[in-house]
């Protein structure tokens, strides 16, 4: 069941909280949560495994509602590192996608930097970048020590 935004909002606290809301819009493929993440300002960005960059709300919310047209996303995520520096916060994280496709399962291995700024509406999301890697090209734990690249 979709979120009010009252509900959103509450959830919204701490870099933490909008991450986790974040990863559950993508496992429920809920667009309206998924944007209620996202900072308002315009400066928004978004690199999906593409690469391609998208800039600003609309383009946004257009590729997760493409997204989401085929299926909620089946991720599994691991934090490797969480930093905080007054109002900015980066969480770099391994993901795991399942995704279904024509050929059948694929199993999809992602390094994310998700970066949160903290606003009058509580912290929200101002980029996820998010590069393909292989399972064993990606080390780290959540204590900080992580290698990435």
């Amino acid at each position: 069941m979709p979120r009010t935004k009252a509900q959103t909002a509450a959830l919204l606290s701490s870099p933490e909280d909008t991450e986790a809301q974040f990863y559950e819009a993508l496992l429920n493929g809920d667009l309206d949560s998924m944007m209620a993440v996202w900072a308002e300002d315009e400066d928004i960005s978004c690199v999906p495994p593409s690469g391609n960059l998208l800039m600003g709300h609309a383009e946004v919310r257009a590729a997760f509602e493409a997204l989401f047209e085929h299926s909620a996303v089946q991720v599994r995520v691991e934090h490797l590192r969480r930093q905080r520096h007054g109002d900015v916060a980066m969480h770099l994280v391994a993901e795991h996608v399942q995704m279904s496709t024509p050929e059948g399962p694929r199993d999809i291995y992602l390094l994310a930097t998700n970066v949160y700024l903290q606003t009058a509406q509580g912290w929200r999301m101002v980029l996820h970048h998010a590069s393909p890697t292989a399972p064993e090209e990606r080390s780290g734990t959540a204590d900080g020590n992580a290698t990435l690249h």
